[in-house]
């Protein structure tokens, strides 16, 4: 049994029959889940003793699959060579307590998307590669359109997250058990966040005042977003023909003084066996087989979902295509966020909190004080476990 989420598990049927072939001991059922149900569904199912062999998992859901352990180790599935063919740091993602508990299925980032047009016409000679040159052009396209060219949702973490990954910020403190929002590094990654706001170059509410970001985008309301790959396929969609190719991605830009491109999320999903799988020799079979080269490659062309392999963005030349390549640049620079089951609910309560310094309802600094105290309060029961020898 295989649980895929989404269109994934609609579309990953195509490569199946292959496997089916290969292995003709082997049948392969896929239940299609819905994103917004699968994280309550598979805890369920855990606890039920329900899990099928082989499941899906956004990556910052693995720390608290594995803290449960619900998930079979797969440090020899793939060999050192295979290993090395998988983006760094988002191999990196999947390892836990020495062990690699995923196995990356797609990845995703967040970078750039810009309209090349308006950046030229107001003058600027080139894709901001610093953060200072992307303050720059972000106040030349706000004096050319006239309004706030960058969209900024609170409900999105990721923007934040990186720019603090870029300043080397820890994030959390003594393997875990505390918050550091208040050290120099996210302080200043804080700080820029907030500034694209105080200066207008972002608007607060943003994304409720341009309704349909795509047609925004083409008005030219909004000239500029982070986001990820699956707004590759929307934007080629739903741009009018005299824009398309007035459209363009790059990576994010760094901090001022370090190397470009800089850091940015590493993101996407992976697959999982489960640690009670009564079929675990089978469902190896189908993780090798999925993560292999060519059905990468296929799976990419069914979906849009970029390969995990750097061999599969070869063998489809993937890495010289217009606007993916951008993606190929900055996934040779991802990271993870802290891998704690806590994490999602502690992004939120970090975007909270920026939002209301943004909306003038406190300082940064309380904010930043405000964030770690509610940190350590949601990581109680982690440091209690802790102290008490759990892993």
């Amino acid at each position: 049994d295989f649980w895929a989420m989404g269109s994934e598990g609609e579309r990953v049927q195509v490569l199946l029959p292959e496997f089916e072939r290969q292995h003709p001991g082997i049948k392969v059922r896929v239940q299609q889940q819905p994103w917004s149900a699968a994280h309550e569904k598979l805890l369920t199912a855990h606890v039920g003793g329900t899990l099928p062999d082989v499941f899906q998992l956004g990556n910052t859901w693995l720390p608290e699959f594995v803290a449960l352990g619900a998930l079979a180790p797969l440090d020899d599935l793939l060999s050192a060579e295979a290993q090395a063919d998988i983006f760094p740091g988002v191999l990196a993602a999947n390892r836990m307590r020495g062990h690699l508990y995923g196995l990356p299925w797609y990845v995703d980032t967040r970078l750039l998307f810009y309209r090349a047009d308006l950046l030229q016409q107001a003058g600027v000679a080139r894709t901001p590669q610093t953060w200072s040159e992307w303050i720059d052009a972000l106040r030349r396209l706000r004096a050319h359109t006239g309004s706030a060219p960058l969209i900024l949702p609170f409900s999105e973490w990721q923007t934040l997250i990186a720019l603090s990954l870029q300043q080397q910020a820890e994030l959390l403190r003594d393997d875990g058990r505390y918050g550091a929002f208040k050290q120099p590094a996210f302080r200043e990654a804080f700080a820029f966040y907030l500034r694209l706001f105080d200066e207008g170059l972002a608007e607060v509410g943003g994304e409720l005042r341009v309704g349909n970001l795509y047609q925004a985008f083409a008005d030219g309301r909004i000239a500029m977003l982070v986001s990820g790959p699956w707004n590759l396929g929307e934007f080629e969609r739903r741009m009018p023909p005299a824009l398309r190719d007035a459209w363009a991605t790059a990576p994010l830009p760094a901090p001022d003084g370090r190397p470009f491109p800089s850091l940015s999320i590493a993101g996407g999903a992976s697959l999982a066996i489960s640690a009670q799988s009564p079929h675990p020799q089978a469902a190896r079979a189908l993780l090798q087989f999925l993560s292999a080269p060519e059905q990468q490659l296929n799976f990419y062309r069914a979906t849009g979902d970029l390969p995990v392999r750097k061999s599969a963005w070869q063998l489809g030349n993937l890495q010289q295509a217009a606007r993916i390549d951008a993606f190929w640049q900055q996934l040779q620079q991802v990271q993870g966020v802290p891998p704690v089951p806590e994490w999602e609910r502690l992004a939120s309560l970090v975007m909270r909190h920026a939002e209301r310094v943004a909306r003038g309802l406190e300082s940064q600094e309380q904010a930043l004080a405000a964030i770690d105290k509610e940190t350590d309060a949601m990581l109680e029961k982690r440091r209690w476990l802790m102290e008490r020898g759990a892993p």
